[in-house]
């Protein structure tokens, strides 16, 4: 294992407002009980979204798709800027420290893209390398990632950042059908970036402190489940007239069946076995994803404190739920020089991503 890029800091953002679960059902009128017990069963207590403005009659509009993309426009680039600063405060970094920079996001599609809007926002040298990441769905955050720790490596001592910005408020179809509305339960908004760096960085490089030792990306290892490949889409809704997330009932259970076979794969040649493994940062996909995930790898709740208190107080946030989980991890402080993580995102395809890291 002979990872050179390493994880210097993590910055998160969230839209101002947020709303429980029976606050959402009163503000859109659902009566539908079967609507209700998707929402009031989810294991979510709060999510951060941007709601819809409301008609004459005082309840909330159906949003058409142009109105969608500005949303989707705002938002990101707002959240990710808040994320990029926060994420370079914590790493001791400047602005002008970035030498790549990868954005992520799925929830809406702009050309130029997201890195190009942030660019701009930020004030962040134009001639820095960029890379947008769309289309990929939740599970997008660390396959990026994994290009970005590629980018780093080849280029020590410079500062590659990607930030994944989900404004998943403007990506909801509002039909009154279960399909729609076991997605409209599910998401959330927000915005994670993370700094990564590879060789010798001083202090004088930085301007402040480089911060106590950060954890190694050792390796990464994929699978995508072709038998499953619209299991999870995001596709155009000729009745609705807009991009409708679609989610199969089996997705849960088909990403548990194969999670075993690809952190083996992850693992292998390593010497490690799943036991060796002190920190798992699991993507926030939904509580029977979560359910089936730790029942195929052997997980304990304790294991996964950090994904379901992510979806309890998020939501799924998309490309960059397991960011949102890392944050927690980092916060405890409880990780230690030697110890080994593993990363997990699981999304469209329908894909699994991982990742080693070791303090």
């Amino acid at each position: 294992m002979t990872g050179t890029a390493r994880i210097e800091a993590v910055g998160t953002a969230s839209p101002p407002t947020s709303y429980s679960q029976a606050e959402l059902l009163e503000l859109f009128r659902i009566e539908d009980p079967r609507i209700r017990s998707i929402f009031l069963n989810s294991a979510i207590d709060r999510r951060h979204l941007t709601l819809p403005p409301r008609g004459d009659n005082g309840a909330f509009r159906m949003e058409v798709q142009g109105e969608l993309l500005a949303k989707h426009k705002r938002q990101a680039v707002d959240m990710g800027t808040r994320a990029i600063t926060s994420c370079l405060s914590s790493a001791g970094a400047r602005l002008s420290d970035i030498g790549y920079l990868c954005a992520v996001s799925t929830t809406g599609f702009l050309t130029p893209g997201l890195s190009a809007h942030l660019i701009r926002e930020l004030g962040i040298d134009p001639g820095c390398s960029r890379l947008d990441v769309t289309g990929m769905g939740c599970n997008a955050g660390l396959n990026a990632l994994n290009a970005v720790a590629g980018w780093a490596g080849a280029n020590p001592g410079k500062l590659a950042v990607m930030v994944c910005a989900e404004a998943c408020s403007a990506a909801y179809v509002f039909d009154g059908t279960m399909r729609t509305s076991v997605v409209n339960s599910l998401f959330g908004d927000g915005a994670a970036a993370i700094a990564v760096t590879a060789g010798a960085v001083t202090a004088g490089e930085r301007g402040e402190s480089a911060g106590p030792a950060a954890p190694r990306l050792l390796r990464f290892a994929s699978h995508i489940i072709t038998d499953a490949i619209d299991a999870m889409r995001y596709d155009w809704d000729d009745d609705q007239d807009r991009f409708s997330f679609y989610l199969d009932p089996q997705v849960p259970y088909v990403v548990g069946a194969n999670a075993e076979s690809v952190i083996g794969r992850l693992l292998a040649g390593t010497g490690l076995r799943r036991s060796d493994i002190a920190h798992w940062l699991v993507h926030s996909g939904g509580k029977k994803v979560i359910d089936s995930v730790m029942v195929n790898l052997g997980l304990t709740a304790h294991d996964v404190r950090h994904t379901t208190g992510v979806l309890r107080d998020h939501g799924n946030l998309s490309s960059g739920s397991f960011l949102f989980s890392y944050q927690r991890l980092l916060d405890e402080d409880i990780a230690r020089p030697g110890e080994y993580g593993v990363l997990m995102t699981m999304g469209p395809g329908s894909t699994i991503e991982t990742a080693l890291v070791q303090w």
